[in-house]
């Protein structure tokens, strides 16, 4: 699973404590998705066609050598969170060409561990549409996100007086590198969280948090903006006439990344929608921040909402970023008694959602064809 641009030193998902879904009750559930389960899931007739893709041509212990062809900080504005837009020029190797918008590569970082051994690969979202930035596929982008901490102790064996400043491992690495650095390259990986292929057979919700945006870049380039001139993708491309929404969260309005350039998109294609929520500064209105599933609640409350898009059977949800706005969209899902996305298996029966474990919520709770997610 992609890091998506930003890394503790190590790859793994963020756990999740306890799961509270506002008391609702598995058996609940279970009705409103239509007593869907894992073994017996219901048909849907608007699943969609995903492509075939390629995957695993650079394994990480034989990776390629790409070098970075670009890299500039890409927040709205001044922020405490440093973000930067990679570009990796991989003219040349085994990976030209061989990548879809959502999938990911990977990025072994020179140097050693703490414990003498090469660092591990990370894995990071691609930022860029099926025929990259350059319209040949030789030139991908990432969007890496430096990390910055306080060591904390998390074992009883850790020091609970080191109190020191880290960094993370790739990621400040990558963000380091200047234009002509050579990078070590892995990939392509992911085959589910990619474009059908028929992309007006379906409407689309994109749902990010910081870094997630990343792979939404590509989809909108890739359903909007099209190849540029002489890429051979312009002799099949068409644009996307679909509804497209994009839900981003973040903590503050200059942690937005690409921001710019997302609202000159809205303002240009009238079917692309860009919503925001900011969930540590106060709304227009005076009232408090909001995170992603608390704009979609708000939206789903009153009947002019924009987000009603969500009981078309056409609709796909692609959720990517922090795996906290994954349990808080479901439990919106439930409560406005949206189906079509998510299945929940027997075993939860009876049981207060609010009891369910972080292993019960990765083993029973999984979204269906129509619900894509990258999470950390």
């Amino acid at each position: 699973m992609p890091t998506l641009g930003f890394d503790a030193g190590k790859q793994g998902s963020t756990p999740l404590a306890r799961v509270f879904l506002s008391g609702i009750r598995a058996s609940d559930l279970l009705a409103t998705f239509g007593g869907m389960t894992e073994t017996e899931p219901a048909i849907d007739l608007h699943e969609p066609t995903l492509p075939e893709v390629r995957m695993h041509v650079a394994m990480p212990n034989a990776p390629v050598e790409g070098k970075i062809s670009a890299t500039a900080l890409c927040m709205r504005g001044k922020s405490a969170s440093f973000t930067r837009h990679v570009e990796i020029d991989i003219e040349g190797t085994t990976l030209e060409g061989t990548f879809r918008a959502g999938q990911s590569f990977g990025v072994i970082p020179n140097g050693v561990d703490a414990h003498g051994k090469p660092h591990k690969v990370r894995l990071y979202s691609i930022a860029s549409p099926s025929w990259g930035e350059d319209g040949f596929g030789r030139i991908i982008a990432t969007t890496p996100k430096r990390l910055l901490a306080e060591r904390a102790a998390q074992t009883p064996k850790d020091d609970a007086l080191d109190h020191s400043l880290f960094v993370g491992v790739c990621s400040n690495w990558l963000c380091d590198q200047r234009v002509g650095s050579s990078i070590q390259l892995s990939g392509p990986n992911g085959k589910r969280f990619v474009l059908p292929t028929d992309p007006n057979a379906h409407d689309y919700l994109f749902l990010a948090t910081g870094t997630g945006v990343a792979p939404f870049r590509g989809f909108l380039m890739e359903l909007l903006e099209g190849p540029p001139a002489r890429s051979p993708a312009c002799a099949t491309w068409t644009r996307c006439t679909s509804r497209i929404d994009l839900v981003m969260g973040v903590a503050y309005t200059n942690d937005l990344l690409y921001d710019g350039w997302i609202r000159e998109l809205a303002k240009k294609h009238a079917n692309f929608h860009y919503h925001t929520a900011v969930s540590r500064e106060s709304r227009s209105d005076g009232s408090k921040g909001e995170y992603v599933h608390h704009f979609i609640d708000r939206q789903l409350s009153v009947s002019d909402g924009c987000m009603e898009g969500l009981r078309s059977p056409r609709t796909l949800i692609y959720i990517c970023g922090l795996a906290g706005m994954q349990v808080g969209v479901f439990q919106t899902l439930v409560k406005h008694n949206i189906t079509g996305f998510t299945k929940v298996g027997v075993e939860l029966a009876g049981i207060p959602s609010s009891a369910w474990t972080t292993e019960q919520i990765k083993r029973r709770v999984r979204p269906t064809h129509r619900c894509m997610l990258e999470v950390y």
